[in-house]
């Protein structure tokens, strides 16, 4: 018993030994969005992947592409729309997984306000956070709604979505999240209707996606994470009240009302098989990105987004 003992120490202290060093930067603080990354750590899924992880979540959303561009960090969750801006800004990134395969963004308007169709927009205002991305979805949801986009007014409320839609600052706010910005909303007494992307003109993406360096990543790596955040995922998708214990067990803040409501609605957006890639949704958005002027030329899939699992 002694000699089993001691091998089975051993054993544990040679994996522990031999576990590889993985930092993987969120987009933004800790929140439902990132459910299979925190559930693989808390599960020991990344440890039984040989993986020693560790989590970071940064004070500004946009150091993690520059980090991992800068060799500085192995991977980091971003977005899909910014990828086609990064690489025409010359950063060596290229998206390696998926987090979250379909677009959260919306416009959202309170329910009982004026704006019951995106047509309502027309001489209005609509709240944004960040130009460009934002404001290319918007447009081409208005003009496929019958709205030019100058004919509305855009109010920048600096990430204060809520606050400004809550209070009648604005008549609607572009850039909610599907998943969360309705639950801060009903948390202050009124509801909210979300008109997405894909319902009006806008082709299909995947909100979140991991993105790495492709001159400096390790496949293999990279790989056993993305194995390890699906076998979290799955877990996840049988049982979510296994993976919200998992997850609330990584920070006591985590635990309320509104993490615990986004939840429930985030539970259906994680991707089940992070490493596949939809080569044909990755061009189709490229070009809608380069017709919107937001790029000179959509970019070859093949230079912004591969399958780690493809040799």
């Amino acid at each position: 018993m002694k000699r089993l003992a001691l091998l089975a120490f051993l054993a544990a202290a040679s994996q522990a030994q031999a576990a590889d060093k993985l930092t993987v930067m969120l987009d933004w603080y800790v929140n439902p969005d990132h459910g299979p990354i925190i559930v693989a750590q808390q599960l020991g899924y990344f440890a039984d992947a040989g993986l020693d992880v560790t989590i970071i979540a940064p004070s500004d959303p946009n150091d993690p592409p520059k980090m991992v561009a800068a060799g500085k960090a192995d991977l980091a969750v971003a977005y899909q729309p910014q990828l086609y801006l990064q690489h025409e800004a010359g950063l060596p990134l290229v998206r390696v997984g998926t987090l979250v395969d379909t677009p959260l963004y919306c416009v959202l308007a309170k329910t009982d306000g004026p704006v019951k169709t995106l047509a309502d927009l027309k001489g209005r205002s609509v709240g944004y956070s960040v130009p460009g991305v934002e404001q290319a979805l918007l447009g081409g949801m208005l003009k496929h709604n019958g709205v030019k986009p100058d004919e509305v007014t855009w109010v920048n409320v600096n990430f204060s979505l809520v606050p400004a839609l809550a209070s009648g600052q604005v008549d609607a706010v572009s850039g909610a999240f599907r998943n969360f910005e309705p639950h801060q909303l009903a948390a202050l007494g009124q509801q909210g209707t979300c008109f997405k992307p894909e319902d009006n003109g806008i082709p299909p993406y995947d909100e979140l996606i991991y993105e790495a360096n492709p001159k400096t990543m390790d496949k293999g790596k990279i790989e056993r994470f993305l194995a390890a955040t699906e076998r979290a995922a799955a877990l996840i998708a049988a049982d979510p009240d296994k993976g919200w214990a998992a997850y609330t067990s990584y920070a006591k803040d985590l635990d309320d009302a509104l993490n615990k409501a986004a939840w429930a609605d985030s539970v259906h957006y994680f991707d089940q098989h992070p490493m596949a890639l939809d080569s044909a949704r990755y061009a189709d958005f490229g070009a809608f990105l380069q017709a919107a002027g937001l790029i000179k030329a959509a970019p070859p899939v093949a230079d912004i987004a591969i399958d780690p699992s493809q040799k």
